[in-house]
């Protein structure tokens, strides 16, 4: 599990917690259920069973693999439409190609961002190069969806590029863990993704034994997903292991610690933690649009049938077979 490595002796540490700080307790741990998305590749549904409240501002999120591929193997998405939300696809490991019909794309690989804001529509697509159709190999990533407020839900599609040398790296105050923050701040460190919804994103390895802890916003919730490993979250140390998502409760800070002993397949625990500003509005979701109301929903629905959802590129990229 590549994305990006570093040696935590040499990066900013994050502050140890002071006498007034409290920890954000443990409010469920669900595990997420295995299915298929787009042409046909595996992916945890990591927030199904988990209400919209607990989740506000995110809609939705799968973690893609991690699959080791045997050449043909490897699958991704057609062109399809979204409105009213914004699209993460962050690349652990792999290769992945994106193209909109809003002029955004590029390769997103080992480590690497696209952040599309689908706004007011738009139409993309999310396939792995045809080399590695052709050669097979591992893949494993992160699709999540941010709702955007009614106030943004027909703001101007666009797209950002956020390399995996961009993110911010921190160090855990013992050296044990690498945090590298994609959006939003952490105890004064911020990440390089722009966000029309305020959040964080952020993705750490914490080496075997060793304990992350680290300021969270009290304003946002609090989302801790075990991509893989076994640990502990929270001040009573419920244990987590990976395709679990934990959902935290009102606090300072937030605690994830990784058990003494790993599978030898996985070194250290990696988890993706997560926080937002709740929106508190109305959501209607149907299939790619995520909108107020149901009468939003068929609007969106009728105008992507009538073509304002722009059009796709006479160069445009298409799904490779094996």
């Amino acid at each position: 599990m590549p994305a990006v490595t570093a040696d935590t002796l040499t990066l900013d540490r994050i502050a140890e917690a002071g006498p007034a700080e409290t920890e954000r307790p443990v409010r469920s741990v669900t595990t997420g259920p295995r299915g298929y998305e787009g042409e046909g590749f595996p992916v945890v549904r990591a927030f199904a069973g988990v209400s919209k409240t607990d989740l506000d501002p995110f809609i939705h999120m799968d973690q893609m693999g991690e699959v080791d591929y045997e050449p043909g193997e490897p699958k991704g998405t057609s062109w399809h439409p979204h409105r009213g939300f914004e699209t993460v696809t962050y690349i652990i490991d792999g290769r992945f190609q994106h193209q909109d019909s809003h002029g955004g794309g590029g390769l997103i690989a080992d480590g690497a961002t696209q952040w599309m804001t689908a706004g007011s529509g738009i139409l993309h697509i999310e396939t792995p190069p045809a080399e590695l159709v052709a050669s097979g190999g591992v893949f494993h990533g992160i699709q999540l969806w941010v709702n955007l407020p009614k106030s943004e839900k027909f703001s101007t599609p666009a797209y950002q590029s956020i390399e995996g040398g961009e993110a911010r790296l921190l160090s855990s105050s013992d050296g044990g863990s690498l945090v590298r923050i994609i959006a939003g701040e952490i105890g004064g460190f911020a990440g390089p993704g722009s966000t029309r919804t305020p959040i964080t994103m952020a993705h750490a390895t914490i080496e075997p034994g060793a304990q992350l802890n680290l300021p969270w916003n009290r304003k946002f919730n609090a989302l801790v997903y075990v991509l893989s490993g076994e640990g502990t979250v929270g001040p009573l140390h419920n244990p987590v292991s990976g395709g679990q998502l934990v959902v935290l409760g009102p606090g300072d800070r937030i605690t994830v610690s990784a058990n003494a002993t790993q599978d030898s397949n996985r070194p250290a625990m990696e988890v993706l933690l997560l926080g937002g500003q709740p929106i508190r509005e109305p959501v209607f979701a149907y299939g790619p649009f995520v909108m107020n109301t149901k009468a939003e929903v068929i609007e969106a629905i009728e105008d992507f049938n009538a073509g304002k959802f722009g059009v796709i590129p006479p160069d445009a990229l298409m799904p490779h077979t094996g």
